[in-house]
């Protein structure tokens, strides 16, 4: 077995259970601008229906905003950072409700919508590694650990990213929220990537950015959770939504691989 240290906590393992976004890519680079695409035309939507009351994007979705109403930045804990997709898209049906649209017609609207805006996201195929992620990979390989994410993306929706970041190949198992029967946090996720990487849950460690993932670690029963909270930098360890976390860090570069 490696051991993986940070900040004086170590855990012997086998393998390593990645969330994606915030974790693997940079959250803001490739879906801020999705967020913002998407909520741009919800609010042409809801003007063409002559409403725009009950929209608050920084409320419904927990994203934030300026003054002049753009996307720069995300509740860690909300519905853009931890939701599915469907979840998203429900909200955003729900405003559509409330301005006086069928619920079947509005969440096709939506759906609509999402298309649109995904579409102009592949186009522009803006997923960015996370700083010192691919050495922190070569360093996995090299001390033979097993790799694979989980995250509440679809399936084909993470490989195309880990594909766009060339890093597919590192990963033997990718889970997305479409595999499994419940979504983090619970443990569906974590057991059935240990499944396929042929080894138990006890010898896995997760990294994540949301304390969903750390929650999913904890029942699934991984060796450790790691929390990853980058934009607080050297002040990682104020980072009180990743409660669940055995250890937390600002990035790759506090992470130590031993064989």
């Amino acid at each position: 077995m490696a051991t993986i240290e940070a900040h004086g906590h170590k855990a012997a393992c086998r393998a390593i259970l990645f969330d994606k976004d915030g974790t693997l890519l940079n959250f803001m680079g490739l879906w801020g601008s999705w967020a913002a695409a998407l909520t741009h035309l919800m609010e042409r939507k809801l003007a063409d229906l002559g409403s725009s009351g009950g929209w608050n994007k920084s409320k419904l979705l927990g994203l934030h905003t300026d003054e002049q109403n753009r996307v720069i930045g995300y509740d860690k804990t909300g519905p853009v950072a931890m939701g599915t997709e469907e979840e998203v898209i429900a909200l955003l049906a729900s405003t559509l409700y409330a301005a006086g649209v069928p619920w079947n017609e509005a969440v096709t609207a939506v759906r609509e919508l999402n298309a649109e805006a995904m579409s102009d996201l592949k186009r522009r195929r803006e997923a960015v590694p996370l700083p010192g992620l691919r050495e922190f990979l070569l360093s996995c390989r090299e001390a033979g650990l097993k790799l694979a994410v989980v995250t509440s993306d679809s399936t084909s929706g993470a490989l195309e990213h880990l594909e766009w970041m060339g890093i597919r190949d590192a990963f033997a198992s990718v889970v997305g929220r479409d595999r499994v029967a419940r979504g983090k946090p619970g443990p569906d996720m974590a057991l059935l990537a240990c499944r396929e990487l042929g080894l138990p849950p006890s010898e896995a460690v997760v990294i994540g950015d949301s304390n969903a993932d750390m929650q999913m670690g904890k029942r699934a029963g991984a060796v450790m959770t790691i929390g990853v909270a980058e934009e607080y930098g050297e002040d990682a360890q104020e980072a009180s939504y990743l409660r669940d976390a055995d250890v937390i860090i600002a990035g790759y570069g506090e992470l130590t691989i031993h064989q």
